[in-house]
């Protein structure tokens, strides 16, 4: 994105967040929030999201943010008590947390965060006590950098929850990202989706994928970086993580979707593929 500029990108996922707990039963996450923070220009188009396309986004949106508080709740059972939120954009899970014990460090970009305490003002949502903004931008300061300032305690595990960002990343800003986790103390873990190389999608899936592309590209927001699942696996490895998981569509499906009455899924060749690492 833009330096200087909040996302949009994360307003559209929020949104998809926010229908999803209005229009699937059961919803795969359950977000009080979701609605909330979007404040009263939220609303539903009913008939555009009918549309199947519309359907397998919110589904994605809803299995990608359950899957990483899934294996953020398996972490904080084994003892972690910080979680990162790297690019959290309209991300809620600060503040419906519900381990007391657990500090939660949201890092963004600095504007993308003013409009999001904005909008959580506007929606008289507090901001809680164990919650931590990290704003940085990237072009003058580090991640671990901004971490370090920020209280982040590298003696101590963490878990990192990484949403919708990696195919914005270039190569060398992700291995950085990685390299930063594996460093942590053992029992510390990261979770993210990611997007697949082109060779690994249909031509139809090219093509839905280009038009989202050029989309998000004049918004500021181009994609960058894809992955094979052996790459992603070789990248996590040489980085020096020790325990390594990822779910394609059917994982996906057969673990958040099976047996639903609204048929809500993930289409056959899928979004992207979601990830766990853990040191």
């Amino acid at each position: 994105m833009q330096t200087g500029r909040a996302s949009r990108t994360a307003l559209g996922v929020a949104n998809r967040r926010a229908v999803h707990q209005l229009l699937d039963r059961p919803p795969v996450l359950n977000d009080p929030i979701a609605v909330r923070i979007l404040g009263p220009q939220f609303e539903i188009d009913h008939e555009r999201q009918k549309h199947p396309a519309a359907r397998a986004f919110r589904a994605f949106m809803a299995a990608r943010s359950r899957y990483v508080e899934d294996n953020l709740a398996t972490a904080v059972e084994s003892g972690v008590t910080q979680y990162v939120v790297l690019g959290a954009g309209l991300d809620t899970f600060a503040y419906r947390n519900p381990f007391p014990q657990l500090r939660v460090f949201e890092v963004d970009f600095p504007a993308t965060q003013e409009w999001k305490r904005g909008l959580l003002q506007a929606a008289n949502i507090p901001e809680p006590a164990n919650l931590t903004y990290v704003p940085l931008d990237f072009e003058h300061r580090t991640l671990n950098e901004g971490l370090t300032e920020a209280g982040l305690n590298a003696k101590l595990p963490a878990f990192f929850g990484w949403l919708g960002v990696v195919p914005y990343l270039t190569l060398p800003a992700f291995r950085s990202t990685i390299d930063l986790v594996a460093a942590m103390p053992a029992g510390s873990g990261i979770s993210f989706d990611y997007a697949l190389s082109a060779e690994d999608l249909s031509p139809a899936r090219q093509k839905q994928r280009e038009a989202l592309a050029a989309r998000v590209a004049t918004v500021g927001e181009p994609f960058k970086l894809f992955f094979r699942s052996e790459q992603l696996e070789n990248e996590l490895r040489s980085a020096g993580f020790q325990r390594i998981e990822q779910l394609d569509t059917q994982d996906v499906n057969q673990r958040y979707f099976a047996n639903r009455a609204d048929g809500l899924a993930l289409p056959e060749e899928g979004l992207g593929k979601l990830a766990a690492a853990w040191v």
